[in-house]
């Protein structure tokens, strides 16, 4: 039975199962779904949203906008009906249809967009249709997730202390990579770490993050068709890319034994525990983050029609399993 780490004073940051049990590899999963807005993205949503107040960006009657694929969109609005500002969601649509539901639930607008750009694929599209919108009115306010430097520092100051604290010897990290928010706030707080820690990004087949060819990509969450502009890769020590089918196979393998998580964690998880095949010790110390849970993905990843239809029927057989790539 894999081991759930609480501590005596439950703190959402310091929830752990150690996944040796499931995987037969030495690694920790920073389980970052157990909160209102039901995932990691809520760090973000209030760094950015309290920057843009206290910089007066943000005022009353203004209209905050941004693209997501989904998490972040469920995090702003939550924060928005709590603070009472209008919120529109640019997505597209491969989001979710719970996610959807849930920020209309929460008085949010949602747009989906139907159609990938020519260059830059849905993402470009989105981000075409918020600087549209933008141009449109002037009460609108863009956060822009994909630049706003306080997207990575909120895990700068919360998840990448939260894990130093809980693991004071950690010798490698494994961060999927977005907006790679996360990625650089855990990254940058590292490089200052007493000791020295390996950073390993770990993203999608198709995605352009890290220089590859684009792709298709279905699972909502990791990987981007335009190179996120925080990103500094002279922060990352490795890059290791995870076929989706992969996502899948880890994702229901991780529910078979009482985890259900959603399709950024199978990433991630995949790809550390490839890593640690090939370049792990019994004694590491290996952390990688789920950033949310899998509830919301139960009409894809979990969903039995829409997996075989997308990767096959044997998808799911353990002979099918194929090795992460290292970028």
């Amino acid at each position: 039975m894999p081991v759930i780490s609480v501590p005596e004073r439950f703190n959402e940051d310091d929830l752990y199962v150690d996944l040796r049990s499931i995987f037969g590899q030495s690694l920790y999963l920073k389980c970052e779904g157990i909160n209102f807005a039901g995932s990691i993205k809520l760090k973000a949503a209030s760094e950015m949203i309290e920057a843009a107040e206290r910089d007066g960006i943000l005022t009353p009657g203004s209209i905050l906008i941004e693209s997501s694929s989904g998490n972040l969109g469920v995090a702003i609005s939550m924060i928005a009906a709590s603070k009472g500002y209008e919120f529109l969601c640019v997505t597209d649509s491969r989001c979710n249809l719970s996610t959807r539901r849930l920020m209309d639930a929460l008085g949010s607008r949602v747009h989906v967009v139907s159609e990938p750009a020519a260059v830059g694929g849905f993402l470009g599209a989105r981000i075409d249709y918020v600087r549209a919108m933008c141009a449109s009115d002037d009460r609108y306010v863009w956060l822009n997730q994909y630049s706003n430097p306080g997207n990575w520092q909120a895990h700068y100051r919360t998840t990448a202390p939260a894990i130093a604290r809980q693991f004071p010897l950690l010798d490698v990290l494994f961060v999927g990579a977005g907006t790679t928010g996360t990625l650089m706030g855990c990254a940058r707080f590292f490089r200052e770490w007493h000791r020295p820690v390996r950073i390993v990004a770990v993203d999608s087949v198709g995605s352009v993050t890290f220089g590859g060819a684009p792709g298709r990509r279905m699972i909502p969450g990791l990987g981007t068709s335009v190179r996120p502009p925080l990103l500094d890769e002279s922060y990352i020590d490795e890059v290791v890319l995870v076929e989706e089918a992969d996502t899948i196979r880890t994702c229901h393998r991780l529910a078979r034994r009482g985890f259900l998580f959603g399709g950024s964690t199978g990433t991630a998880v995949s790809g550390a525990t490839r890593w640690l095949e090939q370049h792990g010790s019994p004694d590491v110390v290996a952390v990688t983050i789920a950033p949310d849970l899998g509830e919301r993905y139960l009409d894809t990843v979990y969903q039995t029609n829409w997996v075989h239809g997308l990767y096959g029927e044997d998808v799911l057989a353990e002979e099918s399993v194929a090795p992460a790539r290292t970028a």
